[in-house]
């Protein structure tokens, strides 16, 4: 049954995703995401060899994610980062993570990032359980295209990868 709030996932088989960006360790009670991306930006003028225009926000848990409670104090590597065709040319300031090829759950997201909590858990604890798939041990991450309106527009989209096997 389809959950007209929470639209159901395309599943995809994704090749392997370079990326060249920043990364910094966090959690929800000390969310630093605004000054990693307000770092970001201004060296993302500088990566001359994007795949594509848009960004990546990259998240990397735990191997016990869901088998843990994921406090707001639970610690994760959060990126910032634009994808890229390969090493090569990627300004010093920046480091490279590469995304293992795999099958993902895609959902697209409209709103908020205050809403997007509330999305999560939709994902987490409803849709997963229930789906048939489990979650595999890669990063997570958004994409947002190069026309993304930002995290408080009401009308912004991304799309929201989560790995399954």
């Amino acid at each position: 049954m389809k959950d007209t709030n929470h639209p159901l996932p395309v599943i995809v088989e994704q090749a392997e995703l370079t990326l060249a960006g920043l990364q910094t360790t966090m959690s929800l009670a000390h969310n630093t995401t605004m000054q990693l991306w307000q770092t970001f930006g201004p060296l993302k003028k500088s990566i001359h060899n994007k795949s594509n225009g848009g960004s990546y926000s990259v998240q990397c848990y735990a191997d016990n994610f869901m088998s843990i409670p994921f406090t707001p104090e639970t610690k994760f590597v959060k990126w910032a980062a634009v994808a890229v065709f390969n090493e090569d040319d990627i300004p010093k300031e920046l480091e490279v993570l590469k995304i293992p090829k795999g099958k993902w759950a895609v959902f697209s997201y409209k709103g908020t990032i205050s809403d997007f909590g509330k999305f999560a858990q939709y994902v987490y604890q409803e849709w997963l359980p229930s789906s048939g798939y489990q979650l595999d041990h890669r990063p997570h991450y958004e994409f947002m295209a190069s026309d993304y309106l930002g995290p408080n527009h009401p009308d912004a989209q991304e799309e929201v990868w989560i790995p399954i096997v």
